[in-house]
């Protein structure tokens, strides 16, 4: 029987297949890359001023309220106003070439612009002071900040790994008291300590996984 095909055009044949697949793969991986949470997790995020977390809370020691002043009382943690960094650098590391951006900023009157670390999407709903009343501390969303040089982000913003806390807050909760302590352990088990802070705090888990707790 003769032979439909040439053997030059199932070879060519085969190679546009592979060809194909190759494409198709890229594309997806680069859609992928497109839709991916930025920054990634665990990339230091660049700043205009190259702020160390890791200088100013774990070696100076300044509490976390010092800066992020409303974290307590509103749904936005706050980003200090210049004259709150000027508060020390008035007097300390005046000529560092590093800081002159905030020397500009406190003479002109125009706010410092930084890159977001945490972003979370707009159509969800995030309250940092019922997190702090409740007892959830700052290290279990933004990580050991007192050893970061420059911010990362040490959680995905994604909806599967706030149902995660929402579901079992008793894994996360602490004393009130430390709450901005970055380096707390529960002395015995976090999950007996964790749920007696939950009837405490009258948390009902019935209520946290509700869509509108958060999308409202």
């Amino acid at each position: 029987m003769t032979q439909v095909f040439q053997p030059r055009f199932i070879l060519l044949l085969k190679l546009g297949v592979l060809a194909a697949l190759g494409l198709a793969t890229a594309s997806v991986i680069a859609w992928r890359m497109m839709i991916a949470p930025r920054p990634l997790l665990k990339a230091p995020v660049e700043q205009t001023v190259p702020f160390s977390h890791k200088h100013h809370v774990g070696d100076v020691g300044l509490d976390c309220r010092y800066c992020h002043a409303s974290v307590e009382k509103s749904s936005f943690a706050g980003i200090p106003a210049t004259h709150t960094c000027m508060t020390c650098h008035s007097q300390l590391f005046t000529d560092a070439p590093t800081l002159a951006p905030v020397r500009k900023s406190f003479e002109s009157g125009q706010p410092l612009q930084w890159n977001r670390v945490l972003d979370l999407p707009d159509f969800v709903y995030f309250n940092h002071s019922i997190h702090i009343a409740k007892g959830v501390g700052c290290a279990s969303c933004h990580g050991p900040v007192d050893q970061m040089p420059l911010t990362w982000r040490i959680v995905p913003p994604e909806m599967q790994w706030c149902l995660d806390c929402h579901r079992a807050p008793e894994k996360a909760l602490r004393p009130q008291d430390q709450v901005f302590n970055l380096n707390w352990k529960p002395e015995g088990s976090q999950l007996e300590l964790g749920k007696k802070l939950v009837a405490a705090n009258h948390i009902h888990t019935s209520t946290l996984i509700e869509c509108s707790t958060c999308h409202r």
